[in-house]
């Protein structure tokens, strides 16, 4: 939500109902590395999740979910789905907010359970330690958390699981002088994204023949 890395016209508040926002994916890459995996958010079944759905123009439609597969579908941990979402009416900043609920289908990437990279089912204290000395190509975990507990508190949201994450890890919106700076980048670059015309092509190199390979491995 708060980094989404493609140009948009019109961000709106969501409600996701039968999956629940969850550090629930391990991070080889972005936050974390195969030596010291990290852990990011990921869709997982159950539950409901709010969050913001973007609409962008037509003409960059093919060009972002490009970017989106070249960016997600890197080892097969998250699966394409249209999923029907309320969306709120309104207008909160360049969010809207208020309003009757509109039922859309929306993208969405959601978590595999069956495959090796899925860290569904972590008890809080041992999501702590992992994300307190990960980092990745995209930066700390740390940050990663405050990150996203800093967007939820704009947009409203309360999450209890994530505050008490944030408390067992003793962040609670605080990341320190250098995660402050990291935090400052990020947020500069929120603003670029939002106001670019462009797909910038990813950095990842996303070999597809083999993103999915765990499933010849799975049990018919």
């Amino acid at each position: 939500m708060w980094q989404p890395g493609f140009p948009f016209v019109e961000a709106r508040r969501a409600r996701l109902e039968g999956y629940r926002r969850a550090f629930c994916v391990y991070s080889l890459h972005y936050r974390g590395t195969q030596a010291r995996p990290g852990l990011v958010l990921g869709l997982a079944r159950g539950g409901m999740c709010e969050g913001i759905a973007f609409r962008v123009a037509q003409e960059d439609a093919n060009a972002v979910r490009d970017y989106l597969h070249a960016r997600e579908l890197i080892y097969g941990v998250y699966r394409e789905a249209m999923l029907p979402a309320d969306l709120m009416g309104g207008v909160l900043g360049n969010v809207r907010a208020e309003g009757p609920p509109e039922r859309l289908d929306v993208l969405t990437y959601v978590a595999e359970s069956c495959h090796p990279s899925f860290a569904g089912g972590l008890p809080l204290q041992r999501q702590s330690e992992i994300i307190r000395a990960a980092r990745g190509v995209a930066g700390s975990n740390l940050v990663y958390l405050v990150a996203t507990l800093r967007k939820l508190a704009t947009l409203g949201i309360r999450q209890r699981d994530l505050e008490r994450l944030a408390a067992i890890t003793g962040v609670c919106g605080q990341v320190g002088a250098e995660g402050e700076k990291e935090l400052q980048c990020l947020e500069a670059r929120c603003r670029a994204f939002a106001a670019r015309t462009g797909i910038q092509p990813s950095h990842v190199r996303n070999d597809r023949r083999h993103a999915f390979a765990f499933r010849r491995r799975l049990a018919p």
